[in-house]
């Protein structure tokens, strides 16, 4: 087994920190503690606490851009259209708080709609376009922007997970995906030509 090189250990102690509490948990002291060294040794791997935090971030949010740029091989476009979005709740209710702040909090290097979608940017809101794209030209779907309709079905998703986060649903975990997927069809069902 290879050994974590310093950088790695304080990205798995950082990690591990945000994920049980969150990024407020993320303290030079708390990771340096957490690693064996000094507070002012991970300065030298990483300049502020804000770039530490940014690394966690776009790390994770690497992470699921990769396992979305792999869908499951399925001829149905439906089911590929319904992969993403269903990997996404995933992602939401198994690492809440890398979630909230990859999705829920405002980001400056964040990527902004139309431009930075249309022009490809987004590794996972472009499956969503692909498969809208190949239902579109299958005749599954009605010819629509494929861009605009995915940014519609991300809003929806996303509101719906934002809400349940929030307290705002009474159900459980499962109920709530049921709930979840079963509004997703509702919509997508009004997306069929």
């Amino acid at each position: 087994m290879a050994c974590l090189s310093t950088s790695e250990k304080i990205l798995k102690a950082a990690l591990a920190l945000f994920e049980q509490e969150g990024p407020e948990a993320v303290s030079m002291r708390r990771v340096a503690d957490a690693v064996g060294i000094t507070p002012m040794a991970i300065y030298r791997h990483f300049p502020s606490r804000d770039a530490l935090l940014k690394r966690i971030a776009d790390d994770s949010f690497q992470n699921v851009a990769s396992a979305w740029t792999r869908p499951p091989s399925r001829s149905d476009v439906l089911q590929r259209l319904y992969w993403p979005l269903e990997h996404y709740l995933d992602y939401a209710l198994t690492h809440p708080h890398l979630f909230d702040h990859a999705f829920s909090v405002r980001r400056d290097d964040a990527r902004r709609f139309p431009e930075d979608f249309r022009n490809r940017k987004s590794p996972t809101l472009n499956v969503v376009a692909d498969a809208l794209v190949e239902g579109m030209r299958q005749g599954v779907l009605r010819e629509d922007d494929p861009w605009d309709v995915a940014m519609t079905l991300w809003a929806h998703v996303h509101g719906l997970i934002a809400l349940y986060r929030a307290g705002r649903f009474s159900y459980d975990e499962k109920q709530f995906r049921a709930f979840y997927l079963a509004s997703l069809g509702k919509l997508v069902r009004g997306l069929k030509a």
